[in-house]
C-alpha cells in the first residue's frame, strides 16, 4: 500500500518534529554529561569559571576511524628543565562587567525578549530554541553555558508566578 503525496508530506513533517525534539534532548543530555565531567575533575572550578565562547554540541562521526591509524600517545618530557613560555602577546582589555543597575536592565531586557519570542511562536519552546532566537537578536548571557543560564532565569520566574510557565525540562510557555 502506497501513501499519497499529502500523507507522505504529513508523515515527513511529523518525523522532522520528532527529530528536532530528539536533537534538543540529545544536546541537553550532552551538556549535563559535560558539566558532570568538568565538576568531577580536580581543578574544575577554576576551569569552569574561565570565560569561554559557547560550544555547540557535536555529534559523533558516523564513520569509524580506520584501523591503520597508529594509536595516539602523549609526548614524554625527556629533561627536567622547565619549558619556556613564549612572550605574552598584548591583548585588548576584557570588557568591564556591567554594574548592578546595568546588569538588572540587561536581565529585564533579556526576559522581555524571551516573552516576545514565546508570544511570537505561539507555542511552548525549549530554552535552547529561545536562546537561539535571543542570540539572533544580539542578546548575550554571561557564563560558560548560556542555555543553562537562560533556563535558570526562566525557571526562577516561572516559580514566581510571572507570565512564564514551566511545562517540562527546560520547556517554557506563557501563562494563560
Amino acid at each position: 500500500m502506497f501513501l499519497s503525496e499529502a500523507e507522505t508530506e504529513a508523515r515527513l513533517d511529523d518525523l522532522r518534529r520528532q527529530r528536532a525534539a530528539l536533537d534538543r534532548a540529545i544536546a541537553e543530555h550532552e551538556l549535563y554529561l559535560d558539566l558532570g565531567r568538568r565538576l568531577a575533575r580536580p581543578g574544575a572550578a577554576a576551569a569552569a569559571s574561565a570565560p569561554t565562547a559557547p560550544v555547540e554540541p557535536t555529534r559523533p562521526d558516523p564513520a569509524p576511524p580506520s584501523r591503520s591509524e597508529p594509536p595516539r600517545t602523549q609526548p614524554v618530557m625527556q629533561s627536567a628543565a622547565k619549558p619556556t613560555l613564549a612572550p605574552a602577546q598584548p591583548q585588548a582589555d576584557p570588557p568591564e562587567p556591567p554594574t548592578g543597575a546595568t546588569a538588572r536592565q540587561e536581565g529585564r531586557r533579556l526576559i522581555e525578549a524571551a516573552e516576545e519570542i514565546l508570544a511570537e511562536a505561539g507555542r511552548p519552546m525549549h530554552a535552547a530554541e529561545i536562546w537561539e532566537r535571543l542570540a539572533a537578536r544580539g542578546l548575550t548571557l554571561p557564563g560558560h553555558d548560556p542555555v543553562a543560564a537562560l533556563n535558570t532565569r526562566l525557571w526562577k520566574r516561572a516559580q514566581g508566578g510571572t507570565v512564564f510557565r514551566r511545562l517540562g525540562d527546560a520547556v517554557y510557555g506563557l501563562a494563560s
